[in-house]
């Protein structure tokens, strides 16, 4: 991870540790790297967070300054960014969310050519020029200043890519979705109801403040209890940008990234395309998910944490499924990034094809205790780096054994320590997280 770009962007609190300066100035160095030989095109697309105009109009800017012809989605989810980028055949895509977090922070997401992330090199030239005492990148004059173009038009381009995909009729499926007030607000229902579902939708009205507020992939309470109350046979959740996906069976029970991952990689399986039998996940899924997918024959190889490293591994590897826990899915077929919208018709189109509920798919599947805690810490490389802490870590890995796991990595977008312990129950797992906290505030780090 870079001083700005960790594994989802650029990302900070709004006009605190993400200002327009910055998004200024990333407009300007990608107006000038993608205009070298001709005037670049590029993308953007928003969520619905009242920062969104400001940091677009500042990327906007420093893009006409070096030459830079962009277009304008609007409010749009990731994955439209990056279906346009490809299909459009645009330099590069960007997207402006700080996805699952709350409304006052912001984020910049940078899509290369093939609708995947940059590589780290660009994020670090990127880095330099933003530090740069001076600004040394050549103005545009006279004709050659760039243009900006609406290009609204393309988020239809994205959903009728998404309505062509289908193969079954929704009919009589009762359908719950929640928007997160974020960027599937105005897309969501008419994808559903195209194929002919009964679609029940709450959550799709953004303020600009409210954005994953109490609703959304992060908070799934309300969605549970209204798909358990309404007699729905399903829910999905999405957060801010759509990029991930959680859904609820039709008894009210949360289906994470694991179990959709488990689903999906079934589904495959028995249809033969599953490339290479393989599905891709990363260290924290559930030791739950490597036995079922194993029992079938299928295997499952696991990165680093963040959904770009499990593209790179399925990109590399010739994979076609893979994702995380938390809920961004890739369906390397269809899509080169995360997309809630889309992982939600696989779901669909799963339930359409084997006749059958959810709750009775997912019984193939038994999930061990998982404890998370995020920490918020003074300083997460030195904590992570703390002799004691590693020491700690160390001793509960070899009480476990093979019967669960800890891992402790730092968040790549926010001051914090992500804690999982893994366990035959609930009270194992607790009880190694309050060791875990209590060294890390015995040492002062905590606050």
């Amino acid at each position: 991870m870079g001083k700005y770009f960790g594994t989802d962007g650029f990302r900070g609190e709004a006009n605190v540790n993400l200002t327009s300066t910055h998004a200024y100035r990333i407009g300007r160095y990608l107006g000038y790297y993608f205009s070298k030989n001709r005037p670049a095109r590029i993308v953007i697309g928003k969520d619905t967070r009242l920062s969104g105009y400001m940091f677009e109009y500042a990327l906007v800017a420093g893009l006409m300054a070096s030459g830079a012809k962009t277009y304008l989605l609007h409010v749009a989810p990731t994955p439209c960014v990056s279906y346009n980028v490809k299909e459009e055949q645009f330099d590069c895509g960007i997207m402006i969310s700080a996805s699952h977090n709350p409304y006052y922070d912001n984020g910049i997401k940078i899509i290369d050519a093939d609708g995947h992330k940059i590589p780290a090199q660009l994020e670090e030239e990127i880095e330099q020029y933003i530090d740069a005492p001076n600004d040394d990148l050549p103005l545009v004059t006279k004709n050659a200043i760039g243009k900006t173009i609406d290009f609204s038009i393309g988020r239809a381009h994205y959903l009728r890519h998404l309505q062509s995909l289908p193969s079954h009729s929704w009919e009589g499926l009762r359908v719950g979705i929640d928007c997160a007030n974020g960027a599937a607000s105005s897309l969501a229902k008419p994808l559903f109801t195209q194929m002919g579902a009964q679609v029940y939708v709450i959550h799709n009205k953004p303020n600009g403040t409210n954005i994953n507020k109490n609703c959304g992939s992060t908070h799934t309470e309300s969605l549970q209890t209204f798909v358990k109350d309404n007699g729905l046979d399903i829910g999905f959740a999405y957060d801010g940008d759509a990029d991930r996906c959680f859904a609820v069976d039709n008894t009210g029970r949360l289906v994470n990234g694991d179990l959709i991952m488990y689903l999906c990689a079934s589904y495959f399986h028995r249809q033969g395309c599953l490339n290479k039998n393989t599905v891709v996940s990363t260290l924290i899924s559930n030791i739950g998910l490597r036995l079922a997918l194993n029992a079938q024959g299928i295997e499952l190889v696991q990165t680093d944490v963040g959904d770009k490293y499990v593209s790179e591994c399925m990109v590399k590897n010739g994979y076609n499924l893979g994702g995380e826990q938390t809920g961004h899915i890739i369906l390397g077929d269809y899509a080169q990034t995360g997309d809630g919208l889309l992982t939600s018709l696989m779901l669909m189109e799963i339930l359409a094809s084997e006749k059958s509920s959810l709750s009775d798919l997912l019984e193939g599947i038994q999930i061990f205790p998982q404890l998370n805690v995020n920490v918020p810490v003074t300083d997460k490389q030195l904590a992570y780096e703390d002799e004691d802490l590693q020491k700690t870590v160390s001793a509960i890995t070899k009480e476990l054994g093979a019967e669960g796991r800890v891992i402790v990595r730092q968040s790549g977008t926010e001051p914090l320590l992500r804690l999982m312990v893994e366990g035959k129950n609930d009270t194992i797992c607790q009880t190694h997280i309050d060791h875990l906290m209590a060294v890390l505030t015995a040492k002062g780090y905590v606050y």
